[in-house]
């Protein structure tokens, strides 16, 4: 018998896809994501080896967690927690690296994209974030 996966689950799972590959995405593969994070010639080695450090980071929580959610054996909703709990980390990585003296979402070289007032990185992490309380929220509801 196969069972399907609850709409908690559902919602985690997207968000692990995307940690899994967003990161990679953006700052390596897509030019021009690429040409303002690890394709910066401006930037030292260091800092593109930070960044890289946060790529390997996004796809080891986001394949853990889909480790987690996608296992069949019971304990739902500990699993969905414990997931939402992994993929928050590097999301709320970000917004909190802002918080930092001298940091910044965006280098000075390129234009401030916003998107109702927010850089699309952040937003995508306030997103995601709310998907993910929407998916721990459902699980509380759920009887496991």
């Amino acid at each position: 018998m196969t069972k399907t996966l609850s709409a908690p689950r559902v919602l985690a799972v997207l968000v692990a896809i995307i940690t899994v590959f967003g990161a990679l995405l953006a700052d390596f593969v897509i030019p021009a994501g690429a040409a303002q994070h690890l394709r910066n010639d401006a930037w030292p080695p260091h800092a593109k080896f930070h960044d890289a450090q946060y790529i390997v980071m996004s796809i080891l929580l986001g394949v853990l967690a889909l480790t987690l959610l996608l296992r069949r054996d019971g304990g739902d909703r500990s699993r969905v927690w414990t997931a939402c709990a992994i993929l928050a980390t590097p999301w709320l990585g970000l917004l909190a690296a802002m918080l930092f003296p001298g940091t910044a979402v965006h280098d000075p070289e390129f234009a401030d994209t916003t998107i109702i007032g927010l850089h699309p990185q952040v937003l995508l992490a306030v997103i995601l974030l709310a998907v993910l309380a929407t998916a721990a929220a459902l699980s509380a509801c759920r009887r496991n």
